[in-house]
């Protein structure tokens, strides 16, 4: 028998929650790490996330709680508050929310945001982001927030019951299932999903174009088959990791809202590999990076299909006039072709607003196949932990 106290010590009861996901989730199946299972399963969970959440032209407010309709309508500013992978999903989410919405946004690591004073404009919504929802800085935060004149609190979280699911006003479950694998992929994708979800809701009540905002809802719906394409490229991403199998470092670039894809990208790397890898944005390499720059130093690029390509070629063409090695992941309407120090793959065009959930899976396949050649512990990389409960 299992009883319960609370903090005072006073037996309570508790809902019995079911696990939903079965056995399989714990198993790696035909996979040789849980990692690249979780690498895979995207595709499907992707899906999960969206499933019963758009209309038609858009997205139903509803899913976010009863409240959402009203907090969304006061909203004038957004503060994202995260740590790690999911600090990354909310920096991406602020090139979105700024620019399809309109509203201003912030986004700050929860271990540096505990610890300032913070000024709370009028009308702002305070959002969370976690793959577990115990993470002790995110929560802490969440907690102090409380009481700084917060208009409301949104968590978009993994974990059904968590703390930071039960202490938020308004959850958006991102349906992810389990994940195993300390190097986050899955959570990370469905997070990118749900801030896009997030994104469009607020856009409906700021006036944002509706012929704009179903052209994104169509592009959702046929996201999970495009991850589907990007995966089938893995064998071709196995052959490139080859070159960074003796490596030391690695330079990770991007442009716009592709940098924080950089920096999840340069991060994944480094935390399964063990090769030291950084990322910045692409325009700042003369402002220090480049001076890193030569031919045992790869330099990643992603390269959408977007307004800022012809400013990204200049930047690759500065990396290759210093000796780089580059890798470039580019949209098949994209034309960099291959040649003397430059190897490209190409990707399924997307459309430019989901770009950067599409970009994230090829460095995370390089990744973990850096990481199998240089007989590195995949899923449990040294000195981390999955879920960081302590400061």
């Amino acid at each position: 028998m299992i009883e319960i106290v609370d903090a005072d010590g006073r037996m309570v009861e508790r809902e019995v929650q079911t696990f939903e996901h079965g056995d399989g989730a714990a198993s790696k199946g035909r996979y040789r790490h849980f990692m690249l299972k979780e690498i895979h399963e995207q595709p499907a969970v992707i899906a999960q996330t969206l499933e019963g959440r758009l209309s038609e032209r858009g997205v139903l407010v509803k899913s976010f709680g009863v409240e959402a309709e009203a907090l969304f309508s006061k909203a004038k500013q957004i503060h994202i508050i995260a740590c790690g992978t999911s600090y990354h999903a909310g920096m991406v989410a602020r090139y979105w929310l700024e620019r399809y919405a309109g509203i201003p946004t912030q986004v700050e690591v929860a271990s540096e945001y505990r610890y300032r004073r913070v000024v709370v404009p009028e009308g702002t919504l305070f959002v969370t982001l976690s793959q577990s929802g115990e993470t002790a800085d995110t929560l802490a935060a969440l907690r102090f927030a409380k009481g700084s004149g917060y208009l409301g609190s949104l968590a978009i979280c993994n974990v059904p019951g968590s703390s930071l699911v039960r202490e938020s006003d308004l959850t958006l479950m991102t349906h992810a299932g389990p994940e195993i694998g300390v190097a986050s992929t899955k959570a990370f994708t469905t997070q990118l999903t749900a801030l896009m979800l997030f994104t469009l809701a607020l856009g409906r009540q700021r006036g944002m174009d509706e012929d704009q905002q179903a052209s994104i809802v169509t592009a959702l719906r046929g996201l999970s088959a495009l991850v589907s394409r990007v995966l089938a490229l893995d064998p071709a991403i196995e052959r490139l990791s080859v070159d960074f199998a003796e490596k030391q470092h690695a330079l990770f670039l991007g442009r716009g809202a592709h940098f924080p894809i950089a920096l999840e990208g340069a991060l994944k790397l480094k935390e399964i590999s063990y090769i030291h890898a950084e990322a910045y944005p692409a325009g700042e390499l003369k402002h220090g990076p480049l001076a890193l720059v030569d031919s045992e130093m790869p330099v990643i690029s992603v390269a959408p299909n977007d307004e800022l390509l012809d400013k990204l070629k200049s930047n690759l063409q500065e990396v290759r006039a210093r000796g780089g090695e580059l890798y470039v992941f580019a949209d098949e309407q994209v034309a960099i072709d291959p040649g003397e120090g430059i190897k490209v793959l190409h990707l399924p065009h997307v459309d430019e607003a989901l770009a950067p959930i599409l970009y994230t899976l090829p460095l995370q396949l390089l990744s973990y196949h850096v990481a199998v050649l240089k007989g590195t512990d995949v899923d449990q990389p040294r000195n981390l932990a999955k879920s960081v409960t302590v400061e």
